[in-house]
């Protein structure tokens, strides 16, 4: 059978060696070079849209190209240092762009390589990231004037999230995801995806409170429009900034409606505290209060529904509800490190005066955002489910009353074999007891004949004399005294006439 069976790691082996040399290289080279033109070119087109509409700005196409490079750095999160000030705060939907088209580019070069297994997806993301990793440290060398890039940050930075964006384009056609539930605990399977859901909602919170906010200042979103943005080309480049800025702001609206809140310098905002100051003049930013809000406290009900929501969305995962709330830690868990995550990417530097740093605290984060999951999540997923713990109870109560009436009903029927045995056994002995009385009183009746015998025969032996005269004359005499005759049953009686004899052998009719 052994020589039937076919290894299906050897046939993906042999499917994978079937793709030529040629198709290889060029696949692999498509992989690393098709993120990074596409990217630059996109860059470089929205520079190009802003120059040519802004008023007062004159279109060059070289100094475009040059400029995209800059740009192109930052939608891969490099800081940046223009004219001796950092800026550390980058946007982050050019960063969400070019993730999704390295994910997909890497998904698109594993299929046409054939490759199925995890070990088969390191040549695509080593591919794509040591070209990212060029193409940074080029940008970084080649930038000039008052633009600053540090050569470290420039190599590491785009390496780190072009390896990450192509992992996760591989991750599900290189067999990681198989590879997943074959080796980790499908607890912690099912709480990793809680967890990705957990994460959306709460970013979902964030954008409800950043889009409440802005709603609620819809004015003055349009006199700083007509303040800072006065001219078309100017309103959209500006409209653009905003647009890259907001999952920033969703990001900070995540730590404000979580609790521990977001700081732009000396601004603090949080649902129970509130400091003001100067902060930049865009419309993004329009929602910030000026003073603090008594109802804002009731914005905390958001994160508690997506809490609620990951536990609900858990309450059927298994029948034990300790293994449950063992699912929902591993939800809040993960939770807590995503926050970490995009809260590091939303802030940085700005500037070196009094709109430095942009920052949430990212420890009290973490924690709130675990606690937010945890408990509610929690909640939910114990009261939601099945208990397994009760009706396993109960079903011992069953087994228990069930073994209970068994014994009693086994111990009835022993006791009542027992009463027929002892029944049987009485009756048998009752029978025995009579047969072993009447053969007692058989024998006993044969050995007074067999010694009636005896003594007759002795007495007609002595001298000849007359049986009747010695008898008469007490001549005879008794050489053994005989045991008393039992008196004879009602059988004997009933049978015939009754015969008795004396102990002196006398027989009487």
């Amino acid at each position: 059978m052994d020589l039937l069976t076919v290894d299906q790691r050897a046939a993906v082996a042999d499917t994978g060696e079937r793709v030529s040399r040629g198709v290889r290289c060029r696949a692999l080279a498509a992989a690393a070079l098709s993120p990074l033109v596409a990217g630059y070119a996109v860059v470089a087109a929205v520079f190009a849209v802003v120059t040519a509409t802004a008023s007062q700005a004159e279109f060059s196409p070289l100094g475009v190209v040059l400029s995209a490079g800059p740009g192109w750095l930052a939608a891969y999160q490099v800081p940046l240092d223009i004219g001796g000030a950092p800026l550390g705060v980058l946007p982050l939907l050019p960063t969400v762009g070019v993730c999704f088209l390295i994910a997909r580019t890497a998904a698109s070069t594993a299929q046409r390589l054939r490759c199925t297994e995890p070990g088969q997806s390191g040549l695509i993301i080593g591919v794509i990231a040591a070209a990212h990793a060029l193409a940074g440290i080029a940008i970084s060398v080649l930038a000039g004037g008052e633009l600053g890039v540090e050569p470290l940050a420039a190599f590491l930075v785009p390496a780190l999230v072009s390896a990450a964006a192509a992992a996760l384009g591989v991750a599900s056609r290189c067999g990681f995801v198989t590879a997943a539930r074959n080796h980790l605990d499908p607890v912690a399977l099912r709480g990793m995806r809680a967890g990705v859901l957990g994460l959306a909602a709460l970013l979902c919170a964030g954008a409800v409170t950043f889009l409440l906010a802005t709603a609620l200042s819809a004015p003055t979103v349009r006199s700083l429009f007509a303040a800072n943005a006065d001219g078309v080309g100017s309103g959209v480049g500006m409209l653009l900034l905003c647009l890259g800025y907001l999952p920033n702001a969703m990001v900070l609206s995540l730590g404000f409606v979580t609790g521990p809140g977001f700081s732009i310098g000396s601004v603090t905002v949080a649902p129970f505290a509130f400091s003001g100051g100067p902060v930049p003049g865009v419309p993004l930013l329009a929602g910030l209060p000026e003073q603090q809000a008594a109802w804002w406290p009731v914005l905390l009900v958001l994160p508690t529904m997506a809490g609620a929501l990951v536990g609900w969305s858990l309450r059927k995962s298994h029948e034990n509800p300790m293994v449950r709330l063992r699912t929902v830690g591993v939800a809040g868990a993960l939770v807590g490190f995503g926050t970490v995550v995009i809260g590091t990417l939303a802030g940085g530097r700005l500037g070196s005066g009094a709109l430095d740093p942009v920052s949430v605290p990212l420890g009290v984060l973490s924690i709130a955002a675990f606690l937010w999951i945890a408990v509610p999540g929690g909640i939910a997923a114990w009261f939601g489910g099945p208990r397994a713990v009760k009706v396993a109870s109960v079903a011992a109560e069953s087994e228990t009353e069930t073994d209970t009436d068994a014994v009693e009903e086994a111990a009835e029927e022993a006791e009542a074999s027992h009463d027929s045995e002892n029944g049987h056994d009485s009756e048998n002995g009752e029978d025995s007891t009579a047969a072993e009385e009447t053969d007692d009183v058989v024998d006993t009746d044969d050995d007074i004949d067999d010694i009636d015998d005896t003594d007759a025969a002795e007495v007609e032996d002595v001298d000849g004399t007359d049986i009747a005269e010695r008898l008469v004359t007490g001549d005879v005499t008794v050489v053994e005294e005989l045991p008393d005759v039992p008196e004879s049953t009602e059988t004997d009686t009933a049978d015939g006439p009754e015969d008795t004899r004396n102990h002196d052998g006398d027989v009487r009719d």
